[in-house]
């Protein structure tokens, strides 16, 4: 089985995927490099464009159970996806903390705040599950995740996370 843990940035997913002891975890962006996916360099986000037809070709290809850690492994095509979820209220706190630039910071917290990748995951993955790390350790998360892929589902079903009173606020 393939399982994308995904979310915005700074959402706690490298952290989580760290404590997920007994899991083979893969790291999208090593993938990246390992399949020669980089396809040329955005300087306005400074990123890293990525060629995700041809990733998710080398990593069908891939063999056994395992975890994608990214926030666009949930374009991949995993067999079920979890969306780690931040309050963006904390999330821009995070973010910050990284040293990450006014704008990408906003970026990043409205796209949180309005369902973005959640939304890009449901397009994509048949099963999905959330999970709210706002005030979660890593370790919380790990044993979440480890939860939801030995069938312990229902206390993460899509829809239990709603920012729409956090963002209704800064109006």
């Amino acid at each position: 089985m393939r399982i994308a843990v995904t979310g915005t940035p700074g959402v706690g997913k490298t952290s989580a995927c760290s404590k997920l002891a007994g899991m083979q975890v893969y790291r999208v962006y090593d993938l990246v490099e390992e399949f020669d996916a980089v396809t040329g360099y955005d300087r306005k986000r400074k990123t890293k464009e990525v060629d995700v037809a041809k990733l998710a070709k080398a990593v069908s290809k891939m063999e056994g159970d395992m975890v994608l850690e990214g926030h666009f492994s949930h374009m991949l095509k995993p067999d079920l996806a979890i969306v780690l979820r931040c309050s963006p209220k904390v999330l821009e706190k995070r973010l910050r903390k990284k040293g990450w630039d006014e704008k990408k910071v906003r970026e990043n917290v409205e796209a949180e705040a309005v369902d973005v990748v959640l939304i890009e995951t449901l397009e994509n993955v048949p099963e999905v599950f959330e999970i709210d790390t706002t005030d979660m350790k890593p370790e919380s998360v790990a044993r979440a995740i480890k939860r939801i892929v030995s069938g312990e589902r229902q206390k993460y079903r899509v829809g239990h996370v709603d920012w729409s009173e956090e963002v209704l606020s800064w109006f």
